[in-house]
C-alpha cells in the first residue's frame, strides 16, 4: 500500500487494531486519492478492503448533480452524498467532512473528478483563518482490511528459520537477508566445525512470484584423532536461483493460510575441494570441501495455516545432484515442520516488536553418493533433529533470528560426516 503515489511511507501507515484488521495514514499533501487504486493494490497484496472512512478539508459547492467537496491544495473533488449535515450549511462554507468513502460506479458517466464520494457521518465548520485551505487533513483513516493474527504479524518475518514459508516478503519490493551458521560434524576420531555467511536477495513483482538469489560464504576448520594433523580451508559455495510461486492463500479474521512450490538451481561456482587429512578415505576428504556436488536442482512445496498466535507449516524439499570433479553427495530429500506461537506482545494492537517462539522438526535422507562415476558403499544417511528457535521484529521492515538444531535420530554409513549441533543467527531487512 505505501507504494501507492499518494499512501505515505510504510513507518507512517498506522496499524491501529491488528486483530481487526484497522489501519490509518494520512496522504501526501497535494496529491489525488483513489478509492478503487487503495482496494486493488490490497488485493493484489492478497488481501481484501471490507470499509474505508475519509476525513476531508475543503470547500462545500452544489449544482443540479448535488454536493461536492473541493480539497483545493489538489483540487481533487468528492461528491457527498445527501444528509441531515447539510441542512444548516451554505455553499462556498469551509467544511471538514468526515465519511464512508466509496468510489462512484463509472456507469453512470461521472466524470473522472468525481468518483470518488463521501458519505457524511461527521461535519466541521471551519474558520477561513484557522486551518490550511484545501488539505486532506486526517487522510484515510480506518481503513478495514481482512488483516488479521499471523497475516499482520508477521509481515517482516517470513518465519520459519531453517523450513521454508510459502509467503513472499513484500509486493513489489524484497528483502535482503544476513545469516551466520554454525556445524559441528564428526566422524570417528575426525572432528570438523563449519562456519558459514549467507547473503540471501528476493523480489517479489507480483502477489505470486518471488525471486532469490543466495550466496554462501564457508570456512571449515577440521581435526584428526591421536594427533594425527589438522587443517582449515575457505572459500565461496555454490550459488542458488529460486523461484516461488504461491498458487493458494485464503484468509480470515486472526488468520491465514497459503501454500506454495518453489524450485531453485544451484550452480557449481563454488570451491570444490579443500585439503585433507592423511589416512582419510578419498570420499571423506571430499566432504571437508565447500561444496557437495555441481549443478543440482531444488524443488520443495511448502504450505502454513495461522490461527491466533498459533502458526503450524511444513515443507517436502528433494534435492538431485550432479558430479563435480568425480565427487557429489547422494540426492536428498528433507521434510521439515514448524510450529510458532506469538509470545510478546500480550496484548497484540499492532505489528512489530513481536516476540515468536518456534519449534521445527527436520528429517533429512540423502542416498549413496559417488566417486568418478561410482555408488560409495557406506554413503546413504538419514537423521532427525529438532531445532528451538526465536525471532523479533524490531521494526516493518527489521526482523532478527536465531537458531539451535540437536540431532535425535541418526544413522549414517560409515563414510558420511554426522552432523551434531548446528546454530543460526541473523537479520532480514525489507525494501
Amino acid at each position: 500500500m505505501s507504494r501507492l503515489e499518494f499512501a505515505p511511507n510504510l513507518d507512517q501507515i498506522n496499524v491501529t487494531d491488528i486483530k481487526r484488521g484497522l489501519g490509518e495514514f494520512t496522504p501526501r499533501a497535494g496529491r489525488h486519492v483513489s478509492f478503487a487504486a487503495l482496494k486493488e493494490a490490497l488485493k493484489k497484496a492478497g488481501y481484501r478492503l471490507d470499509s474505508a472512512r475519509l476525513s476531508v478539508e475543503g470547500t462545500l459547492a452544489r449544482d443540479e448533480s448535488g454536493w461536492w467537496l473541493e480539497a483545493e491544495a489538489s483540487k481533487q473533488r468528492f461528491a457527498v452524498e445527501a444528509s441531515d449535515l447539510l441542512k444548516d450549511v451554505e455553499p462556498g462554507a469551509r467544511v471538514e467532512v468526515t465519511g464512508d468513502w466509496r468510489a462512484l460506479d463509472e456507469s453512470k458517466a461521472e466524470s473522472k473528478a468525481r468518483r470518488e464520494a463521501i458519505r457524511p457521518t461527521e461535519l466541521r465548520k471551519l474558520s477561513g483563518a484557522g486551518n490550511t485551505p484545501g488539505e486532506l487533513s486526517t487522510g484515510l483513516s480506518g481503513i478495514q482490511v481482512s488483516l488479521s493474527g499471523a497475516a499482520g504479524a508477521r509481515g517482516s518475518s517470513p518465519a520459519p528459520v531453517r523450513a521454508t514459508s510459502p509467503g513472499l516478503t513484500v509486493y513489489k519490493g524484497g528483502a535482503l537477508a544476513l545469516r551466520y551458521g554454525y556445524t559441528r560434524q564428526h566422524l570417528g576420531g575426525l572432528k570438523v566445525d563449519r562456519h558459514s555467511i549467507r547473503l540471501a536477495a528476493s523480489y517479489t513483482p507480483t502477489p505470486f512470484v518471488q525471486l532469490e538469489i543466495e550466496a554462501p560464504f564457508h570456512r571449515t576448520s577440521f581435526e584428526g584423532a591421536n594427533d594425527s594433523g589438522s587443517g582449515a580451508g575457505s572459500g565461496f559455495g555454490n550459488v542458488t536461483l529460486w523461484s516461488k510461486y504461491r498458487f493458494y492463500r485464503a484468509l480470515e479474521t486472526w488468520g491465514d493460510r497459503q501454500a506454495a512450490v518453489r524450485v531453485g538451481v544451484e550452480l557449481p561456482t563454488g570451491r570444490g575441494r579443500a585439503g585433507g587429512l592423511s589416512g582419510l578415505p578419498e570420499f571423506v576428504s571430499r566432504q571437508l570441501g565447500a561444496v557437495s556436488g555441481g549443478l543440482s536442482l531444488h524443488t520443495d512445496v511448502a504450505y502454513s495455516q495461522a490461527k491466533g498466535r498459533v502458526i503450524l507449516g511444513g515443507n517436502i524439499e528433494a534435492v538431485l545432484r550432479s558430479e563435480r570433479d568425480g565427487f557429489r553427495m547422494g540426492h536428498e530429500v528433507r521434510v521439515n515442520t514448524d510450529l510458532e506461537y506469538v509470545l510478546l506482545p500480550l496484548k497484540y494492537r499492532s505489528p512489530t516488536r513481536e516476540l515468536f517462539a518456534i519449534l521445527e522438526t527436520t528429517y533429512v535422507y540423502h542416498n549413496r553418493g559417488r566417486l568418478r562415476g561410482e555408488r560409495v558403499p557406506g554413503s546413504s544417511a538419514s537423521g532427525f533433529y529438532a531445532a528451538p528457535a526465536l525471532q523479533y521484529t524490531v521494526s516493518p521492515r527489521l526482523a532478527l533470528e536465531a537458531s539451535y538444531q540437536l540431532p535425535l535420530i541418526h544413522n549414517s554409513g560409515p563414510q558420511v560426516l554426522r552432523t551434531g549441533r548446528s546454530l543460526i543467527v541473523g537479520l532480514k531487512y525489507l525494501y
